[in-house]
Parts: C-alpha cells; structure tokens; sequence
C-alpha cells in the first residue's frame, strides 16, 4: 500500500506541474501549435534520464524515491497521450505539417533528454 501511495503522490503533484507549465506555455507562446506537451515530454524525460543514469544506476535512489520520483512525478508529468490525441486533432484539422512537426519533435526531442540526462550523469 505504501508503494501504490508514493506513485499517487508523485503523480498528482506531477500533473499539477504539468498543468502548471501547459498554461504558463499558452500564455507565451503561439496556441496553434501544442508547445506545453512538447515542454513537458522533453522535461519530463530530461528529469527521468538524469533521476535514471544518474541516481539509480549509482545506487542513489532508493526504491520508495524511484517510485515517488520516477514512476509517479514523471509519469504524472509527462503527456504521451495528450501528445497522440494533439496529433489526431492536428491530422483531423488538415494540419499534416504541424502533426508530423509534433510526431518527429516529441520523439526526437524526448530521446534527446533521456540522452542528455545520461551524459550530465556521467
């Protein structure tokens, strides 16, 4: 029970920052394309690369703070579902261009924080 509890927590303070960032994006930058997600996806997976490579494979994140951090925020944080219904919404709009901008930045951009997570660890 203590283990399903850390994910619950991780993930709902995970999804208040995201919902925190997404509208902090509309605020500043163009709404016609989906910017919060992509900012979420990469920082989600900057965060969990570097929570990762850097602090689990070095034996310096304990099992309950893998849990809280990793699983929970991260999951919490991060919107790939967000990103594929944005996407189906783009296509539906006719807007090929955008949705295949949002297809190739979210999976070029998230592996890049995965891997730049990996090389600030090392």
């Amino acid at each position: 029970m203590v283990k399903f509890l850390l994910v619950f927590l991780g993930a709902g303070f995970g999804g208040g920052f995201r919902y925190l960032v997404s509208t902090f994006s509309f605020k500043f930058l163009p709404v016609y394309f989906p910017y919060g997600t992509l900012i979420v996806n990469v920082l989600g997976s900057l965060i969990l690369g570097i929570l990762i490579f850097g602090f689990d494979e070095k034996e310096l994140l304990n099992s309950n703070l893998k849990l809280l951090l990793a699983v929970g925020f991260c999951g919490g944080f991060t919107t790939f579902s967000t990103f594929s219904l944005e996407t189906i919404n783009l296509l539906r709009d006719t807007e090929f261009m955008l949705a295949s901008l949002n297809i190739l930045l979210n999976v070029v951009l998230t592996i890049l924080g995965i891997y730049i997570g990996y090389l600030v660890t090392r």
